[in-house]
């Protein structure tokens, strides 16, 4: 009878061996528990949205930044325009200023050419009278061409503005 029951008596102890390991395990899993709940706990990033309102959204955005733009666009295109009649103008300014220096460079050429030919006027004593006259009617014509000359650039130059401003309206 003894055996039997140390079979018995064995396996009681393989069970309870079996039983102690099982606990231990459960046990350092048991205390890993605070741990796990947090890390296995979800949170919530993102919150999904109907399309619906993700639409709405967007057309809101669209519809208040839209103003903005064409606000900035417009204040864009008035400063070009701005700048391209400047360039204009100074371009004008620029060829009026090369025309006044091509006559002056051509009224030195035309004084000394003319200074030579009234010496002999002079010279022959027709009279100083007559070479005074000739001389003031000398340069009162290159006056005028110089003069004609400027009206006709001003005239150029605001005939561009006049283009501009209206191609700008």
């Amino acid at each position: 009878m003894a055996n039997p029951l140390a079979d018995c008596v064995s396996s009681l102890r393989s069970s309870n061996h079996l039983l102690s390991n099982s606990i231990s395990i459960l046990d350092s899993g048991v205390n890993d528990f605070p741990r796990l709940a947090k890390v296995l706990q979800t949170t919530k990033h993102f919150e999904l949205l109907p399309s619906s309102a993700l639409s709405a959204a967007q057309t809101r955005l669209l519809s208040s930044l839209t103003p903005e733009f064409n606000n900035l666009l417009a204040r864009v295109e008035t400063h070009l325009d701005r700048l391209e009649r400047r360039e204009q103008n100074l371009i004008a300014r620029c060829e009026l200023l090369e025309g006044r220096l091509s006559m002056s460079g051509e009224d030195a050429e035309a004084f000394g050419k003319r200074a030579g030919g009234r010496k002999s006027i002079a010279a022959e004593g027709d009279g100083s009278r007559e070479a005074l006259r000739l001389k003031q009617l000398r340069a009162k014509k290159e006056r005028l061409g110089y003069a004609v000359e400027r009206l006709g650039l001003q005239a150029q130059q605001k005939e561009r503005q006049l283009r501009l401003s209206v191609a700008a309206q």
